[in-house]
């Protein structure tokens, strides 16, 4: 196939503050709620407090990106780093922090792409505000927003917002939420679902509003369901998953409302949020310039009918929290046509392939893919090399894919596979390993924190050097 990729196609890779940054608590850091969670698991595995120590290494850790010949780095600023309370004093040292960042990256011809929200809510505000379910959450955000814009708009023209709003509310310790009885935890995670939505539209207006040239937009973990048999009611299921966890997102952020199927569920549960009448004006002012996906698996999903004891809409746990079942809709089940990762990861190229033709057909927005990856044990060899012939594997295949996509005619603009280095994984810790790049360390055991090239480091270089003609 003829090499499709454009002469700027942005190669990148990506990361996020919480999982590299370390310096959890240094010149005036405030606690965050990935904090809080990781620090629930210290006595298992590693947590934020050094993480991969970016915090202290980042001049070295670009130096390396700029070896690998990186286009774009994607990463996320921590909020409780530059408002260490959330809604309270700026901290002039996490904004000088980041200023060095990127100017370094800039130096080097790195285009800065940065998350505004990677999981990392200021910890006061839960204990202010019990988070996202407080309308003044969404309020503290956009200020946060204005601050990252006046500060580092001159030189960073684009921007993600949420880093999957999607994902993280199917996940109650990320939001934060304690509530145990069903629907009054339904009740919460609605409306602090829909805060989130009004935060990114605040934000997206403010963007346009202060960042000359500026581009902003969300990333959704993106889902792509099979259905389980050719039977209509599981064909309807499986597009169900799909509008549940992901494209209800999407839909509210394009067309600055819920789509009528969202809002059918929400009025049957009776637990549609509290909202005023001037939103609807700030969400369908906020246009988004572009999509962000995260792609990792697919799923499959067949019809699962309500019952006397399981009523409609009721949710249970399927593979995990964050595929689960859903009484009157669909029931996660296992692709046996797919091999899975040592996590569970059912690992299918072509769904790359499907969800931007899918995206691209239904926004018709231009497309970046910011997380793919594969997450493993890798072995540091007693010659301090990584052989992760895996990884590469994992990535030709996906490349391939989004090749495959611009010959069907998306527009796909940017690469950024997850992780530019090992990072803490939020439940694994260092045992899960994404990176280009091995941080020597253990979860008990911080060594050196020597930076070592992995072979799919090198691999990749090749395929930025070609711009992405060689994948061999």
């Amino acid at each position: 196939m003829t090499n499709l990729f454009q002469k700027d196609f942005w190669w990148g890779a990506s990361s996020s503050a919480f999982q590299i940054e370390g310096g959890w608590n240094e010149d005036g850091k405030g606690k965050t709620v990935a904090d809080f969670n990781s620090f629930k698991r210290s006595h298992l595995q590693a947590d934020s407090k050094v993480a991969s120590d970016f915090y202290h290494h980042w001049d070295e850790d670009i130096d390396l990106m700029k070896e690998l010949g990186m286009k774009t780095y994607r990463f996320s600023i921590s909020w409780a780093r530059i408002i260490p309370d959330g809604d309270g004093k700026v901290n002039q040292k996490g904004i000088d922090f980041y200023n060095k960042v990127i100017d370094k990256l800039i130096e080097y011809d790195i285009i800065p792409f940065i998350t505004l929200y990677h999981f990392d809510l200021p910890y006061a505000l839960v204990e202010k505000y019990n988070g996202w379910e407080a309308r003044d959450c969404a309020y503290a955000f956009e200020r946060y927003a204005k601050i990252c814009f006046e500060n580092f708009g001159d030189r960073v023209k684009y921007w993600v917002i949420h880093n999957e709003q999607n994902l993280m509310m199917r996940i109650d310790e990320r939001m934060n939420i304690c509530e145990t009885d069903p629907l009054k935890k339904e009740k919460i995670r609605a409306q602090m679902d829909y805060h989130m939505f009004l935060a990114h539209a605040l934000a997206t207006n403010a963007c346009h509003e202060a960042v000359e040239n500026g581009k902003i937009g969300p990333a959704v973990s993106s889902t792509v369901t099979y259905p389980y048999t050719n039977k209509p009611e599981d064909v309807w299921a499986a597009r169900m998953n799909n509008q549940f966890k992901t494209d209800y997102c999407l839909d509210f952020h394009f067309n600055g409302e819920y789509p009528g199927y969202y809002m059918e569920y929400l009025k049957e549960q009776n637990i549609v949020p509290k909202m005023e009448d001037r939103d609807a004006e700030i969400m369908k002012a906020a246009k988004m310039d572009f999509i962000a996906l995260n792609y990792y698996r697919t799923l499959t999903a067949r019809y699962l009918p309500a019952t006397q004891e399981h009523k409609k809409g009721e949710r249970v746990e399927g593979f995990n929290e964050v595929d689960y079942d859903m009484y009157g809709y669909w029931k996660i089940e296992k692709n046996v046509n797919l091999k899975a990762s040592e996590y569970g990861a059912q690992i299918d190229p072509v769904g790359l392939r499907i969800v931007l033709n899918e995206y691209w057909n239904r926004y018709h927005l231009p497309l970046i893919i910011t997380e793919n990856g594969l997450g493993t044990a890798d072995v540091l060899t007693s010659d301090n090399k990584v052989h992760d012939e895996y990884r590469i594997d994992y990535l030709r295949n996906h490349i391939r894919a989004i090749r495959e996509s611009l010959a069907d005619g998306v527009n796909v603009f940017g690469y950024c596979p997850w992780s530019f280095m090992d990072l803490l994984s939020s439940h694994q810790g260092f045992k899960k390993r994404y990176g280009l790049v091995y941080v020597d360390r253990t979860d008990d055991d911080l060594k050196e924190l020597k930076r070592i090239k992995k072979d799919s480091f090198y691999w990749y270089q090749k395929v930025i050097q070609s711009n992405g003609a060689d994948l061999a």
